[in-house]
This record gives C-alpha cells, sequence and structure tokens, in this order.
C-alpha cells in the first residue's frame, strides 16, 4: 500500500500549500474552544486480508480553533482537538452467521489540522487535513460461535496483544459550519483517518505485514468564540 501512502501524503502537501498561499490575506484573531462528539465507523487494514463490516464506535473531546486571515472570502487557520476515540474493526464468515468477532481499540487521538473555510459569514463550508497522532489506551471483544472448527480463517488478531501503542496517520474532512452571534459556532463534518502506523508486530518473524486503523467520523462540534 505504499502507493496509497504516496497518494495521501502528496495531497496533504497540495492541501498545505494552498493554506500557506492564503497567508496575504487580511489579519484576524479568531481563536475559539468547544468540545466535539459523535461516531466513528472503524475498520482494520490487514495483511493478510481479514474480511470485515464496519465497526461502530464512539469519538468525543474538546476543540481549539484559530482562524488567522481572511482572503477573498475564504478564512484560514488551524485547528487541534484531544479526542476520547474508539477504533477496531467486526468479522464475519460469509454462511456462518453464528461466528461473530468484533475488537474495539480505545485511544487518546490528537488531530491538528490545517483549516480553509468558504461562504458567507454566517454560513461556510469548510475543508479540514493534516496529521494526526494517537496514543493506545485499551481494548475491548467480543466473540461468538466455534471459530476454532474453522479451517483457512484467520484468527491470530483475535488474541495477538498491541505493540505499537503510539498511532499516526493522515486525516482530512469536509463540513459545514452555521455561526451566530450569541449562541456560538455548530459544524457538521465527515472525516477520514488513515494510519500510516501498525498496532501489531510488523517484524518478518510476525504473523501481519499490516494492521492499521481505517475511520470514517461524523461528527457535532460546538465552538465559542473567545476572541474574534
Amino acid at each position: 500500500m505504499r502507493w496509497l501512502r504516496c497518494i495521501v501524503f502528496s495531497c496533504l502537501m497540495v492541501f498545505t500549500a494552498i493554506s500557506a498561499t492564503a497567508q496575504v490575506g487580511d489579519l484576524m484573531h479568531n481563536f475559539s474552544i468547544g468540545v466535539n462528539a459523535g461516531v466513528n465507523l472503524t475498520s482494520a487494514e490487514f495483511s493478510p486480508t481479514v474480511r470485515q463490516n464496519q465497526l461502530t464506535g464512539m469519538v468525543f473531546g474538546v476543540t481549539g480553533r484559530y482562524i488567522s486571515e481572511k482572503y477573498f472570502g475564504m478564512t484560514c487557520g488551524v485547528r487541534l482537538e484531544v479526542n476520547y476515540s474508539q477504533h477496531g474493526w467486526k468479522e464475519f464468515v460469509e454462511g456462518f452467521d453464528d461466528l461473530q468477532f468484533q475488537r474495539k481499540l480505545n485511544y487518546i487521538d490528537i488531530p491538528f489540522l490545517a483549516h480553509l473555510g468558504f461562504g458567507k459569514k454566517k454560513f461556510q463550508f469548510f475543508i479540514d487535513g493534516g496529521p494526526q497522532i494517537g496514543f493506545y489506551m485499551s481494548d475491548s471483544s467480543k466473540i461468538g460461535g466455534d471459530w476454532e472448527s474453522m479451517s483457512g480463517v484467520i484468527v491470530e488478531q483475535h488474541t495477538l496483544d498491541v505493540k505499537h501503542k503510539f498511532d499516526y496517520g493522515i486525516a482530512g474532512g469536509i463540513g459545514f459550519e452555521l455561526k451566530t452571534r450569541k449562541a456560538g459556532n455548530f459544524l457538521l463534518e465527515g472525516r477520514y483517518y488513515y494510519a500510516l502506523s501498525d498496532f501489531f508486530g510488523n517484524e518478518k518473524q510476525d504473523y501481519f505485514g499490516r494492521s492499521a486503523n481505517t475511520t470514517i467520523s461524523i461528527k457535532l462540534t460546538y465552538l465559542y468564540d473567545i476572541t474574534k
């Protein structure tokens, strides 16, 4: 999957370049803080491949945003979050509905995102993108059915310990923001996270060469302006 990593990295560089080019507009000092909450639709990228459905988890935390400039109706800034976030995966075996397995990996995630907003003062479309790091906290699993009797089905991931507890990757999202003078700002966003790190061991002697989090988040954020 090196080609995918290159594409994601290239898109991030383009996004950063656009943001940097825009730093010639009217200066602003809009600092906002608030909270966010939503749901994660998660899966894991394994090599060898493990058949999966998306697992639903939760995400919530605090958000800080600083808007520094406005340029031809486009606002530019940065956004930082500290979130409790559930990643993981849910497995299935076609034709054997009694076989069930899911494993949730709990992290403290910290995305640091460039923020570009487009539109009018009260209603804006925005794009966020940048790096994200995470710290593994714990995990839990649920299992049903007789997996041991199934031949040709990979089950090593059911009991392997998380070896790499530092997670890192690229996050990007799009959304809409409603700005109000008194009540604050409300953001609805869809975001995708692609991990560049593995959570299981990935040396030659390890079973998996790739074991990484991939997550789609749907989030609602509330921000209150401290300075404008």
